[in-house]
């Protein structure tokens, strides 16, 4: 076969010149690798604080839900006791609202005056959960940083002093 200078040698005859799809092999797998740790973080990041959304809410709730119960007639002899029965119902309340996925919250609940009025008392309740000592979602190094210590949440509801007892 005679070859004109227009025509060039074939492809299996030329050395050291691989075709482009034999030359590029394996670079969607190297891109990859590169960008996988990113898309990685994002999604961790998404679902860790969609978690820590959810749990807040709920801690949320559960604390409206306590303030709500003080609210109740308790039975007691003096305001004291009758304040310090709502406050335990409260915290009670406060702590049958909160789900599985936080169950060791902490409960606390207070009565003192009101700070805006000195004639009513106020029930305080404020849920907490250590974030840092049990994550709802394992952490990775490095993202700690952005994470909470922990969840607080409070509730406060008004009393008149005329029907506490």
């Amino acid at each position: 076969m005679n070859r004109t200078a227009y025509q060039s040698a074939p492809r299996s005859l030329t050395r050291g010149r691989l075709p482009r799809r034999l030359r590029e092999r394996g670079t969607a797998a190297v891109e990859f690798a590169m960008i996988f740790p990113l898309y990685f973080m994002i999604l961790y990041a998404i679902v860790t604080f969609s978690v820590i959304y959810v749990a807040q809410q709920n801690l949320t709730l559960a604390a409206e839900e306590g303030a709500r119960a003080a609210l109740n007639y308790q039975t007691a002899t003096s305001t004291a006791n009758a304040l310090a029965a709502r406050a335990a119902a409260a915290c009670t309340a406060a702590s049958n609202m909160v789900t599985s996925l936080i169950s060791s919250a902490n409960c606390a609940s207070s009565w003192t005056t009101c700070s805006y009025d000195a004639t009513m008392d106020c029930v305080k309740v404020t849920l907490t959960y250590n974030y840092a000592s049990s994550p709802l979602v394992p952490n990775i190094p490095l993202v700690n940083f952005a994470l909470p210590a922990s969840l607080v949440s409070s509730a406060m509801v008004q009393l008149n002093p005329e029907n506490i007892l």
